[in-house]
């Protein structure tokens, strides 16, 4: 659902796979993949093509549990339930109680339920441009309320059989933090995970380096940065307004919506930049904020421990918040 980053580490955009089956300590090895209709690069140093090529299929196997696209994903079962309950695996219940934290966290404002309203918006493809009937959105935020989603043991029941989940906000974080586990129980020690813009460092380069991220100026079609992050083993996850979005009679509506109207999110915010030690965290939390604005993201920021903000508002003014 987001996260557009310029990379500064060049070869990491480069999605061609290297010939060669293992790598030394200063040359690194690339994957990519298409996963959540968003690319999926990684690039490790100081290891082996199938451990990278072991990381496109824990995507794969993610992505079949946590797609709502996916007919016989995990929330497809539960959203095409009708409100009878469905038994799902430990790491679905795992990413549902993070989602559900993060609900609660900014008072609705992020809610995962959001999957109604969201379905009648249209971004992409033939249909982008076409803003949704009043009635039918005013109907389908009806069935927006994280609170009727109920969990039991590895058991789901949405309480209202209209509502369904939508993990958009928050499973690429949660799938970065996998595949960072991995690649450290393989002992690869410099790795750069890219889950379409979500990005997550594995220590630092192999030549003891920080990675470099530049943080796309919103709108900006030539992608230029407006500012350059150093990363050591963390994560970097970025929501805006400029991501997927249509421009109708002066107006922009954009894939961040409002689970309380319907509509897009209207406030002075083009972009919101999360660094943490999570990418789940980072994930939810960059869309929370947007949601907030700046000001009550503020607070929110300032209020945890070991995660900063960036906020860009609409005059292209940076806002740092909190600490790492």
């Amino acid at each position: 659902m987001k996260k557009n980053f310029i990379l500064a580490v060049a070869a990491l955009l480069t999605l061609s796979l290297s010939a060669c089956t293992s790598s030394p300590e200063n040359e690194g090895l690339k994957v990519s993949g298409i996963y959540f209709d968003t690319i999926v690069q990684i690039e490790a140093w100081g290891t082996d093509i199938s451990v990278l090529n072991r990381c496109k299929d824990i995507c794969k196997t993610y992505e079949n549990k946590f797609s709502k696209e996916i007919n016989t994903s995990e929330i497809s079962k539960i959203n095409s339930a009708k409100g009878s309950p469905v038994e799902v695996s430990d790491d679905t219940i795992e990413l549902i109680q993070k989602a559900l934290y993060y609900c609660e966290l900014s008072g609705g404002k992020f809610d995962i339920t959001i999957a109604p309203v969201s379905s009648l918006w249209n971004f992409n493809g033939e249909h982008s441009g076409e803003i949704p009937n009043a009635n039918a959105i005013e109907q389908a935020k009806s069935h927006v309320d994280y609170h009727k989603v109920k969990i039991d043991g590895n058991t789901v029941t949405l309480e209202d059989p209209d509502a369904q989940i939508d993990l958009g906000g928050i499973a690429k974080g949660y799938i970065a933090d996998r595949l960072k586990e991995y690649l450290q129980n393989q002992n690869v020690k410099h790795a750069l995970i890219n889950l379409g813009g979500n990005i997550l460092a594995v220590g630092d380069r192999y030549d003891g380096t920080p990675f470099t991220i530049g943080l796309q100026k919103p709108f900006d079609k030539q992608n230029e940065a407006v500012a350059q992050l150093e990363i050591r083993d963390k994560s970097v996850v970025s929501s805006g307004n400029y991501e997927r979005y249509f421009e109708k009679d002066g107006v922009i509506y954009h894939h961040i919506l409002n689970p309380s109207t319907g509509y897009p999110y209207e406030n002075n915010l083009y972009q919101v930049t999360i660094i943490s030690d999570s990418s789940v965290d980072g994930d939810a939390l960059s869309t929370t904020c947007y949601a907030l604005g700046l000001e009550e993201g503020t607070e929110l920021i300032e209020r945890l421990d070991g995660v900063k903000a960036i906020f860009i508002t609409s005059d292209y003014k940076l806002h740092s918040v909190g600490d790492i």
